[in-house]
């Protein structure tokens, strides 16, 4: 029989209960004193307790917030004016994935320009850069690295492995 989970269990596979007692009063003895309610604590003590929250030393306030969420954003790359939108969100903390298609069927020396300028972006700024096929970039803020497969070069002498 296969297990189920939300199978009932027939009457006589339940355990058999123990048999009833009945409860027996007990005499209390007089050594056994009744539960006190604590006592309260003293002003003093509770003010005392406030003085001592941790203040953050200069190090920590100094740096900026992180932001609470990082985003993943796929956006069209149709002018070079569109690269200040992508600057800002990079800059925001969010991951932006760049089609350059739209602007490479225009001119591909404005591709140039802009990969370029978001390289020069990514470097100053701590962050990274990367291609994704052909027709998209990765660009990711100070707090997101790129893993990049590193491929072993072959040996000058050696032939390259074949699949047959």
């Amino acid at each position: 029989m296969p297990f189920n989970l939300f199978r009932k269990k027939k009457p006589e596979e339940e355990a058999p209960a123990a048999p009833q007692q009945p409860e027996q009063e007990q005499p209390q003895s007089e050594s056994v004193a009744p539960l006190q309610e604590p006592e309260p604590v003293p002003e003093q003590v509770q003010t005392a307790v406030a003085e001592q929250q941790v203040e953050p030393t200069k190090e920590e306030s100094m740096e900026p917030e992180s932001p609470s969420k990082t985003y993943l954003k796929a956006m069209p790359l149709r002018e070079l004016n569109d690269l200040e939108n992508v600057k800002n969100e990079v800059t925001n903390g969010n991951i932006i994935i760049l089609k350059v298609t739209p602007l490479a069927q225009r001119s591909i020396e404005d591709v140039k320009t802009a990969v370029n300028d978001l390289y020069q972006f990514a470097e100053n700024t701590g962050g990274d850069i990367a291609r994704l096929g052909e027709e998209r970039i990765v660009i990711c803020p100070k707090t997101v690295r790129i893993w990049r497969e590193k491929t072993p070069k072959p040996a000058a002498n050696e032939p390259l492995p074949t699949a047959a």
